[in-house]
């Protein structure tokens, strides 16, 4: 026989660890099924972790599923998949879950933000929880009815149907970024609202108007678009097309319609900051291939991945899930500046 015929080594088993850690086997099911405290000193229990990992042992997933009911997979439920920052949210889920031998199946849903249909023909059988991000809840009814652990990313926290909610400190990202352009001089901003109703975009309306408002002598104007390049631009070049009060700065709900924004400038004729300050949100790759460079707000995507996929497994652990909500940061660049000489 040669040697690429030869066959493969066999695969450790539960017995040969039990063997090489002087232990009985039901010492190591206790141990590596985690049910081990109270019953086997840590010491012993730290002897079988090592000899496991030294001889490449791998727990039988497949048989401990079916001992244990659990498929250990979950579903992450996204809005689509052309947008970068789910990209990212699915990364840090996903690397989070290898280490507890957890499989995500990623999942954009066809209706957009709208109501999601099960992709499975027993989402009950086929998974052990749900994680979705940037929906509203009763948008995961067909999933949620199925019984299983729904988390929500980014999404309305008062809502009490989800076993756990994780959010980003949107408001406070708002709040970054209108106090920045304040600060820069500006009192006539124009939103480039998103057209999309979600809470997320509704959070950040309230706090540019909440900070506005504090200020007293500034004005804003809301203008709606899909999120996509070619619809902010349409936005923006109308809106900045009216004469008389034409604003100086443009705070944008994301990225995507900020560089719509600067398209529209350019347009128009309008330099960007000189005569138009223009802000995003989410720092997608997007915001540094602008010229010039976008300042935004910094979203951490891949740790709202991970602390979904933890919130999860804490669930499916029986155990309360803190709630609170992630820091973001403005990131200033080249895109803003004090508005033209007597334009404030």
């Amino acid at each position: 026989m040669t040697s690429a015929q030869q066959p493969a080594p066999a695969r450790p088993t539960s017995r040969d660890v039990a063997r090489a850690a002087g232990v009985s086997q039901a010492t190591v099911s206790l141990v590596l099924g985690e049910k081990w405290p109270g019953r086997v000193s840590e010491a012993t229990a730290q002897r079988v972790r090592d000899t496991a990992a030294e001889i490449g042992y791998r727990p039988n997933l497949a048989a401990r599923s079916l001992r244990l009911g659990r498929t250990r997979t979950a579903l992450l439920v996204v809005p689509a998949l052309t947008n970068e920052f789910f990209a990212r949210v699915y990364a840090g889920a996903a690397a989070l879950a290898a280490e507890h031998d957890f499989g995500v199946v990623l999942y954009p849903s066809p209706d957009g933000t709208g109501p999601a249909r099960d992709p499975f023909a027993s989402a009950r059988a086929a998974l052990d929880g749900v994680i979705a991000s940037s929906m509203a809840a009763d948008a995961l009814g067909a999933l949620h009815g199925a019984d299983l652990p729904l988390v929500m990313l980014d999404s309305d926290p008062s809502d009490t149907g989800p076993a756990a909610h994780v959010n980003l400190d949107i408001a406070d990202g708002m709040r970054q970024v209108t106090d920045h352009l304040l600060g820069l001089g500006h009192r006539r901003f124009l939103h480039l609202a998103s057209a999309v109703d979600t809470w997320t975009f509704a959070v950040r309306a309230e706090a540019l108007r909440d900070v506005l408002e504090t200020a007293g002598d500034a004005t804003v104007r809301t203008v709606r678009a899909p999120l996509d390049v070619r619809a902010g631009r349409e936005a923006a070049e109308q809106a900045l097309s009216v004469t008389g009060d034409r604003p100086t700065a443009i705070v944008c709900d994301d990225d995507i319609l900020a560089a719509g924004a600067c398209k529209a400038a350019r347009r128009l004729g309008l330099r960007v900051p000189d005569e138009l300050s223009v802000t995003g949100f989410d720092d997608l790759a997007l915001a540094t291939a602008l010229e010039p460079e976008l300042t935004t707000v910094r979203l951490p995507a891949e740790q709202v991945g991970e602390r979904g996929m933890e919130a999860l497994l804490t669930v499916l652990d029986g155990r309360p899930v803190q709630q609170d909500g992630l820091p973001v940061r403005l990131v200033v660049r080249g895109s803003t500046a004090p508005p033209p000489a007597g334009r404030a």
